[in-house]
């Protein structure tokens, strides 16, 4: 018993650890983002200077808003390509499943430098300038593997005849896909959606090998400000953050949301019936 409550409060304490170890450098950043001075290491009082910087900061301003589009571009694009995909090959046979799966995971395997390198040798060759079209195609291309990845496993979940149920009950096609099979795979499609917009958000290494003509995310900004001390990538990690941390919020409370309607918009049903 004493042997069990030991490993029990280690395992309490590795876990704290694992918390601090992940989360602590984010506290520090968002801590110091309010710094009053410019000294990383030492916290003078609290001040917004920073972020008052940063927003007057235009090259940063466009970065921001180049990250954003793109990664909203890029997530509607990936998640409906992707989504269709998905239902495509749940809908195929054995051997198209396994050479499009062995494809769909070689840009997941694969080193982003690999791959960074390959997209710009492709453009070069084509004779695409660099800039925000092929920002944004490149975003694509590696945000649809994750979306696939993440519609795959629910499909697989759906009752086989569930389509054609719904074909002998009078939908259409597309309409049997809209009003069974999408509403079916939400949860998927909106894993993939968020994954596919954090990859976006997030990209550097392709990024930086893709764009041009002024055309930069808040990543390669992040770069080329780290060369020197600057406080203001403090506020633009804070922001990140916050972002990032909006979105988890979403993809939590949403579901709890919808369920609640469901269950109140049932039990009416149920009280009318009676």
């Amino acid at each position: 018993m004493m042997e069990k409550k030991k490993r029990h409060i280690f395992s309490k304490l590795l876990m704290g650890f694992i918390i601090f170890f992940f989360y602590a450098p984010i506290v520090y950043t968002v801590i110091f983002s309010f710094n009053s001075s410019k000294s990383l290491s030492r916290f003078a009082g609290f001040s917004l200077q920073w972020y008052g910087k940063l927003f007057r900061n235009s090259d940063m301003m466009d970065s921001i808003f180049y990250t954003v589009v793109i990664a909203v571009l890029a997530t509607v694009i990936s998640t409906v390509a992707g989504t269709v995909t998905a239902i495509g090959l749940s809908k195929s046979n054995r051997v198209i499943k396994a050479v499009v799966g062995q494809i769909n995971d070689l840009p997941v395997m694969n080193p982003e430098i690999v791959t960074a390198i390959g997209l710009l040798m492709l453009f070069s060759s084509l004779a695409i300038n660099k800039g925000f079209t092929t920002l944004l195609l490149a975003h694509i291309m590696f945000c649809i593997p994750y979306v696939i990845l993440s519609v795959l496993p629910k499909l697989r979940s759906l009752d086989p005849n569930i389509l054609d149920a719904a074909l002998d009950l009078g939908c259409t096609p597309v309409g049997a896909l809209i009003k069974v099979i999408v509403p079916q795979i939400t949860s998927g499609i909106l894993a993939g959606a968020l994954i596919a917009f954090t990859m976006s958000f997030d990209d550097f290494v392709i990024s930086y090998f893709v764009t041009g003509n002024g055309v930069n995310n808040i990543s390669i900004m992040i770069y080329t400000m780290s060369k020197r001390v600057n406080p203001t990538i403090n506020a633009v990690s804070s922001l990140v953050v916050l972002v990032i941390t909006l979105f988890l919020i979403f993809a939590n409370v949403a579901p709890i949301i919808k369920e609640r309607k469901f269950k109140k918009s049932k039990n009416e049903v149920i009280k009318e019936d009676m």
